[in-house]
């Protein structure tokens, strides 16, 4: 599997997504100071989150009362937090430019439609939209990468979806847990092995929603070769993901441990390590 200019798959470093979401709250100069944390952490790739609003939530969810930065009502805050195509193409060129993919998990077909103008080189399905077929068949017919999150998803429905990507490129799944955040009990990184069993020929990986970067390292230990957390710029700021985002600092030393991970694995050949030799002549008793 390929996204940009990396591969992923079984020889290759496990492959970060910094997830932005929404967390830029609609203003395109925050989403930018999220890119570049992302690149400073060593993120490999940012995703954010694009809906139709007016497809995603019926006429009455929209009127319910909610108080936010840019309204009182559900509807206010849903379209505060979209950007429209002229931020996106800025934040295209700004991505471009500093030398990082981006990509987005499309909640709509039209969402989808927006996106392939900028050719975006991935798309991710994320957990809520596992069971929307004719979005699924909509990035199918765009032939581009697929990243899944299997969040709330029962084994059928999960293979129903691979199954629709299984002849064109069998999609990356993510184990997730479909709760902001998610508390130590529930993340179930067990479950990285059962795909990797179950779906041998699709990359398997990781969605944290976790307030810490230690499940992260965890499931690259386990073998996941796609790590995706979320990343924010200040965990007490407005936003339902917020809370479940790791700052630039914790998102920091979740890359670099992996890192340091990838290196300590080294090789499994037991043989004397040119590094202790010298030891091994100071310290090695022969009877």
């Amino acid at each position: 599997m390929k996204i940009g200019s990396s591969e992923i798959g079984e020889n290759y470093p496990c492959f970060i997504v910094a997830e932005i979401g929404l967390n830029h709250n609609g203003d395109v100069d925050l989403a930018k100071q999220l890119i570049d944390a992302a690149i400073e952490s060593g993120a490999d790739l940012v995703k954010f989150q694009k809906r139709t609003v007016d497809l995603c939530y019926s006429p009455e969810e929209l009127a319910r009362p909610r108080d936010s930065p840019w309204g009182t009502t559900n509807g206010d805050q849903k379209h505060g937090l979209e950007l429209d195509r002229e931020e996106y193409a800025e934040i295209d060129l700004y991505c471009r430019a500093e030398g990082i993919p981006w990509c987005a998990s499309p909640w709509d077909t039209e969402s989808v439609v927006f996106l392939e103008q900028f050719d975006v080189p991935c798309y991710k399905i994320a957990s809520a939209c596992v069971t929307d077929l004719a979005l699924l068949q909509m990035i199918r017919h765009t032939r581009k990468p697929v990243i899944m999150s299997i969040g709330m998803s029962t084994a059928e429905e999960l293979a129903e979806a691979h199954d629709l990507f299984a002849w064109q490129a069998h999609p990356a799944l993510l184990v997730t847990t479909s709760t902001y955040p998610a508390t130590i009990a529930d993340l179930h990184l067990e479950r990285i092995k059962t795909l990797a069993d179950r779906y041998p020929a699709s990359v398997v990986g990781y969605s944290s929603h976790s307030v810490s970067p230690w499940p992260a390292l965890c499931a690259a230990a386990m073998g996941a070769k796609i790590v995706e957390a979320h990343l924010t710029l200040d965990r007490s700021l407005y936003g339902s993901d917020q809370a479940s985002s790791l700052e630039p600092a914790a998102f920091t030393k979740m890359t670099q441990e992996m890192r340091d991970w990838e290196i300590a694995w080294g090789s499994g050949e037991i043989r004397l390590l040119d590094c202790e030799a010298a030891v091994r002549e100071k310290l090695r008793r022969v009877r």
